[in-house]
């Protein structure tokens, strides 16, 4: 991954991490999710939602507006 890139919220549900990324991208926030899970124990391991720096403070302000838990 490229440089300037911040965690912007982790979890251990899959598809609690993709609502926040397609929350995001429908917002035209550049989203990436990393999956640490582990591929045969999925409570193993967190799937982390990654953002540009210089986006960080309108997404706090959308995650914040849609009651998302940082």
């Amino acid at each position: 991954m490229e440089k300037n890139w911040v965690k912007i919220f982790t979890s251990t549900n899959f598809y609690q991490s993709e609502i926040v990324k397609q929350m995001l991208t429908g917002h035209h926030i550049d989203t990436v999710l990393l999956n640490k899970q582990d591929s045969s124990h999925r409570t193993f391991g967190e799937i982390e939602v990654y953002i540009h720096q210089e986006d960080f403070s309108k997404a706090i302000e959308i995650m914040i507006l849609n009651q998302i838990n940082i």
